[in-house]
């Protein structure tokens, strides 16, 4: 097992050195350099809807789609939240499937589970349910490396990357590319082969300021010179030619001016719940196990699944077959999904938030335009100047296992659906 005290350490090393992580394997299992695949970095730019490339922001992104594949756009998973997303792209399984069900979760052992939750997010447990990519390439002998990925500062079945940092949002996208750089120096035997890259300015914009700001626009064109900044840096190593790699969005976002909220405690009693998330997505549970609660749940889902203005309500067993959801235990027994450009509530909430409503949102319909997310490959594995047809992106996990040349643990993707993408010689 991998030392947590050596860890810590390396959480607080310097930026352009990262976090080296030992893990069981034995340096006689490393696949040899000869035999390793050619490096595949993958580029997560949180909440770049995929029509956001068209305004004229990510001259680099827009190169890089040129010379290589870009797909009409990609189908998040629902729930169309940032956590679920980022781990079915490296897991290939639905939230439904690999736990990680929404941003906020409660667990009968585990408790409540908060992206903002440090001990929560490293708790492997939460994320035992799905295999990432990092764990099958550690399995087999590659070397990994991640700069920021949900799930990523989790010690899973044993096993973390190679190389990774706990999330810093302080961290400059600049800081975050020269990391990367750093890791791509090291001798041939410690450098990795995957590595994850993620950025999150636009996100944050979009939902500060609206999908449609200036500040979204800003955010576009300060990532898209991180992005300048690390082709630059590829080709004076040589690599750029010599690398695949993918940029991709988990979700996209919609409008939601604040007038736009339904106020869920006018509608029902919340003491006799128990709240498991609101927003977009919002849960609820029986409040305890006692026939009274029971009873008291049973007359609220009565009346919340009777049609409501600006949102829908299902009980977890009747969600629409198309979101496949409702099966985990994670999810809870009552769900509310807000129509796209509306928020669920309370009226507490909406007084004393401690920082500002979010006028921009995701997590709405993952068959709605406005969230459908960016996907951009490049590399020799892939077609030069390809357009590909829109795709769910539990394809992702099984196209990077073929390109790493790993078995793909068992998943939800389709690879036949995405092969068209690559070069005959990369099939």
């Amino acid at each position: 097992m991998k030392n947590p005290f050596r860890l810590m350490l390396c959480a607080c090393a310097a930026l352009l050195i990262g976090c080296a992580a030992p893990r069981p394997l034995t340096p006689a299992s490393r696949i040899a350099a000869s035999r390793r695949p050619l490096p595949l970095l993958l580029i997560s730019i949180d909440g770049y809807r995929y029509d956001y490339i068209d305004r004229g922001f990510s001259p680099t992104l827009a190169m890089l789609a040129r010379s290589g594949v870009q797909a009409a756009s990609m189908q998040p998973s629902f729930p169309s939240l940032t956590f679920p997303n980022h781990y079915t792209i490296v897991t290939g399984l639905r939230p439904d499937h690999h736990g990680v069900v929404h941003n906020d979760m409660f667990d009968p052992r585990l408790g409540k589970f908060a992206q903002n939750n440090r001990q929560a997010v490293d708790d492997g447990r939460w994320w035992a349910q799905g295999t990432p990519l990092w764990e099958t390439a550690d399995r087999h002998g590659l070397r990994t490396a991640t700069m920021f990925w949900p799930g990523s500062e989790a010690s899973i079945h044993g096993y973390r990357p190679d190389y990774w940092l706990p999330f810093n949002f302080r961290m400059t996208a600049d800081q975050r590319v020269d990391q990367i750089l750093a890791w791509l120096d090291l001798p041939a035997a410690q450098r990795p082969d995957f590595l994850t890259l993620y950025f999150d300015k636009v996100d944050h914009n979009g939902h500060r300021h609206g999908p449609d700001s200036a500040q979204v626009d800003a955010a576009l064109a300060g990532t898209d010179a991180a992005m300048a900044r690390l082709v630059s840096g590829l080709k004076r190593r040589g690599l750029f030619e010599r690398m695949n790699i993918i940029v991709l969005a988990d979700h996209g976002m919609a409008s939601t001016p604040l007038q736009n909220s339904v106020l869920i405690d006018r509608l029902i009693p919340l003491n006799q719940v128990q709240v498991v998330s609101t927003d977009i997505l919002a849960g609820f549970n029986p409040r305890d196990g006692s026939a009274r609660a029971a009873a008291e749940f049973a007359a609220i889902e009565h009346q919340l699944e009777q049609p409501q203005q600006h949102m829908h309500c299902w009980d977890k067993t009747r969600v629409p077959k198309r979101y496949a959801y409702g099966h985990n235990p994670r999810i809870p027994q009552l769900l509310c999904l807000a129509d796209v450009g509306w928020r669920i509530t309370t009226t507490w909430k909406l007084a004393h938030h401690r920082k500002p409503i979010s006028i921009g949102e995701h997590g709405y319909d993952n068959a709605d335009p406005r969230m459908q997310a960016l996907f951009v490959a490049h590399g020799p594995a892939f077609r030069v100047g390809a357009r590909v047809p829109a795709f769910p992106n539990v394809d992702v996990y099984p196209l990077m296992a073929h390109l790493l040349g790993l078995p793909a643990q068992p998943n939800d993707g389709n690879y036949e659906q995405v092969e068209d993408m690559l070069v005959p010689a990369a099939r």
